[in-house]
């Protein structure tokens, strides 16, 4: 059993950054560093159960979307001998990819059991053939090895996981959320692979004693009797659930004015972040902002909201300026638009 997302006490801005990449993938995932026992791993991995029923083709091993028609190799073949592909429902797959993780076991590789028993050379789906449609986390992403993370930014950029190895030449949607967390102290993530992360979150410790005794007694309640404690967060978590839904069904129809977009360029110039990377998260960002709270157009309220969300990991460091990113963004946005 999971511990429910809604009874995470305190630390709102990791649940709003992980709700609004379920409302829209293409923010480009979330990376979440902080201090060891700040509940990051169990708010990532509480998030599947908020996640909401997709339709995928059956026994498909990249449960391949059935509305488009390019699928996979699997379902093309399928398609080739004249089989119709049955449709089932299924949840969107949260996948932990493990520090100590093989490079096959991440990509795939061939199939040992088949190749000994019948002498056939057949692929066996790895991590990333799992978490298409779906959510990668990574626990300590910054501990892992350097030719992981080339192989993760590839397949992260392209969408797809090319094998060429063992004889076998395959390629597969790989298309999911990136999620990573990790502690600051244990070492830096490389550039390359932070600036694939659409939002990031600097999680700390919380220093009120109420908020304290509160997380003890709800965890401590989890534990001694999670059947109660699952039921008694029931209907928060479904509340967070059909909010996820009717935010995904308003998206398309959020509007963002021109001068709101001139605005997030003029911040994003002014903070001198590197690429325009950083104004397609904030757009897509804002929107998805703006669907969640039930608006019909984005405003300045949400740019001020999810600028330092989407930009802390974006801006170089100043030798002239030791702030912190999250009070230089702050100090911008008080610079450029004065309330």
């Amino acid at each position: 059993m999971q511990f429910p997302f809604s009874a995470i006490v305190g630390q709102e801005e990791m649940k709003l950054s992980l709700i609004l990449s379920t409302i829209d993938s293409k923010i480009g995932g979330v990376l979440i560093f902080g201090d060891r026992g700040t509940g990051k791993s169990t708010m990532v991995r509480s998030l599947a159960a908020l996640l909401p029923e997709m339709k995928a083709v059956s026994d498909c091993p990249y449960h391949c979307d059935p509305a488009l028609a390019d699928g996979c190799v699997w379902c093309s073949e399928r398609k080739l001998s004249g089989h119709k592909l049955k449709t089932v429902p299924m949840l969107a797959p949260v996948v932990d990819l493990p520090l100590g993780a093989t490079e096959d076991r991440i990509i795939g590789s061939l199939d040992i059991e088949k190749a000994l028993s019948q002498g056939i050379k057949s692929f066996e789906p790895g991590l990333l053939a799992r978490a298409n449609r779906g959510y990668l986390y990574i626990d300590e992403v910054n501990l892992l090895e350097d030719h992981l993370v080339d192989l993760l930014i590839d397949v992260a950029a392209s969408g797809e996981n090319v094998v060429e190895r063992d004889g076998l030449s395959v390629r597969h949607p790989a298309r999911f959320v990136l999620i990573g967390s990790g502690n600051p102290e244990e070492g830096e993530l490389r550039p390359q692979l932070l600036d694939r992360f659409g939002l990031s979150v600097d999680v700390k410790t919380p220093k009120e004693v109420l908020v304290r005794i509160e997380i003890i007694k709800r965890r401590e309640f989890f534990e001694r009797d999670p059947e109660s404690f699952l039921l008694q967060w029931a209907g928060a978590e479904q509340k967070i659930k059909e909010q996820i839904i009717q935010s995904r069904k308003r998206l398309l129809k959020i509007t963002v004015s021109d001068e709101l977009l001139i605005a997030t360029s003029q911040l994003c110039a002014h903070l001198g972040a590197d690429g325009l990377r950083g104004e397609l998260t904030l757009m897509r960002a804002i929107r998805a902002l703006a669907a969640y709270d039930g608006s019909k157009s984005a405003h300045l309220g949400h740019l001020r909201k999810i600028a330092p969300l989407a930009l802390c990991h974006r801006l170089r460091r100043d030798p002239l300026d030791d702030t912190g990113s999250s009070i230089r963004i702050e100090r911008a946005l008080d610079e450029l638009f004065p309330e």
